[in-house]
């Protein structure tokens, strides 16, 4: 039978690189992100499933969650992937706002699907989350606050997970990559990782051997030294 998954954050970068990868090795994907015509795209290219959703409101990560498990039947593989960081500033120019919208995607959405996946692979005793936090959740940057906080709570959160979930034998994992050339910065930045290798190493943690689970993984591009 084959495996499914779920994909925040799919419509670009490692998300929709994840899919590609992930349908092209046979998994059925169920993807999710906020732009209708990327997503659309993206079915026609991989013939995922998916829905739009905006992970910032709670009542729609709840209902995505329960439009994956209706579309695959059951949801194998989460895969909390959707990140944001619209905002650098000094602590001394943090806006509220922006505050609480890196709040509600970056840790309470993934922390809500966590929750749901929780309560359906718990009982059936298999699954897999997969938590893809950030390396800036083991260093530090300045005009990174509101970011850097988000990402420590993320870790902090899949941390308490792992030790949770491996009672019911479900698996986790915490992702750590490091710079990846992706439109997440303004600035092309060709030295860093390319989406297809940021990708692969998240496939390959979930390709593991069924005795295996990957607890975290970090890696970088050789260029990367900030750590």
């Amino acid at each position: 039978m084959k495996k499914t998954v779920l994909v925040t954050g799919a419509t670009r970068g490692i998300g929709r690189e994840l899919v590609r990868q992930l349908t092209e090795l046979g998994f059925s994907v169920f993807a999710t992100g906020r732009d209708e015509a990327l997503l659309e795209s993206l079915r026609t290219e991989t013939g995922c499933s998916g829905a739009i959703a905006d992970l910032s409101d709670p009542a729609q990560v709840i209902e995505v969650y329960r439009q994956a498990a209706s579309a695959l039947g059951q949801v194998d593989i989460l895969i909390n992937n959707a990140g944001l960081n619209n905002r650098k500033a000094p602590v001394s120019e943090i806006n509220l706002a922006d505050w609480e919208l890196q709040y509600a995607v970056n840790v309470r959405a993934p922390m809500l699907l966590s929750r749901e996946a929780m309560r359906e692979m718990g009982p059936r005793r298999r699954g897999h989350i997969v938590n893809v936090v950030s390396t800036i959740a083991k260093t530090s940057q300045p005009n990174y606050s509101i970011y850097s906080t988000m990402k420590y709570g993320f870790m902090g959160f899949t941390k308490c997970l792992i030790k949770e979930a491996r009672e019911v034998n479900v698996k986790v994992t915490a992702v750590y990559p490091g710079g990846v050339d992706t439109d997440f910065r303004a600035e092309e930045r060709p030295e860093y990782l390319s989406v297809e290798s940021a990708a692969r190493m998240i496939v390959h943690c979930i390709t593991a051997p069924d005795d295996v689970v990957v607890h975290d993984i970090t890696y970088r591009p050789m260029v990367e030294s900030n750590f």
